[in-house]
């Protein structure tokens, strides 16, 4: 026997019930092991939307470093493919099951660092790294995850909003960066994001470089005199 479905308010159909269900899964990161030493600092990069972890070492080992530096590049858990190519992608997340989506990717960092740290030992000092979309994810790192840095670059992008009204750890040294043509990420949500940083107690610096959306040169040079600071003082 055919029955209708239960109407609800104004006789429209009773709304499904959404639920979630945890699931583990596996993602990728690369790691350039350091040429000397022990691997005790580490610069941990996080792409944009649309790269992929690969193609963004290849943007981290463009900044100046001693051969001290281990480079790790960790990937976005949401692959997909591009255009006719089938170029495979990844981004971080969508605005869908936000809550949800910031807690499953910190702790996907997690476990990357923690990878890391069986592989190559525990760290003295950590800079997170980020361009345009991976800008709030190497915000998070620094802020919720397990593991305190030394500093953060952000290149591109802004600082994420539950971190505006959150209460977090103290705010690590920053290097905020744009282009002065990026139409995207504007000298003015650059400066929002330096005045509400310094407000926090961050020794927040500002860097706009000629060029657009992109990850330029000049900021490869000055996020290379932050390692260099970072590794002769640690926080400092």
């Amino acid at each position: 026997m055919l029955t209708r479905p239960s109407a609800g308010y104004h006789g429209s159909p009773v709304a499904p019930l959404l639920r979630h269900a945890p699931v583990e899964v596996h993602g990728r990161y690369f790691v350039r092991p350091p040429r000397s030493g022990k691997g005790e600092l580490w610069l941990v990069g996080f792409h944009g939307q649309g790269q992929t972890a690969d193609e963004f070492l290849e943007s981290l080992e463009r900044i100046p470093r001693s051969p001290a530096w281990l480079v790790a590049s960790v990937q976005g858990l949401n692959r997909h493919y591009i255009g006719r190519t089938q170029r495979i992608a990844a981004t971080w997340m969508t605005s869908q099951d936000r809550e949800l989506a910031i807690a499953d990717n910190v702790g996907w960092v997690n476990s990357v660092l923690d990878g890391i740290e069986h592989e190559f030992g525990a760290p003295r000092a950590i800079v997170f790294a980020g361009f345009s979309q991976g800008v709030a994810m190497a915000y998070r790192a620094g802020l919720l995850g397990r593991r305190m840095c030394a500093a953060i670059i952000a290149a591109g992008g802004d600082v994420p909003p539950e971190l505006k009204s959150a209460v977090t750890r103290d705010w690590p040294k920053v290097l905020a960066a744009t282009g002065s043509r990026d139409a995207w990420y504007t000298l003015a949500r650059l400066e929002a994001d330096l005045e509400f940083m310094r407000a926090r107690g961050s020794d927040a610096r500002m860097l706009v470089f000629d060029g657009g959306h992109e990850w330029a040169g000049a900021l490869c040079d000055a996020a290379g005199l932050l390692l260099k600071g970072v590794e002769g003082g640690g926080r400092s």
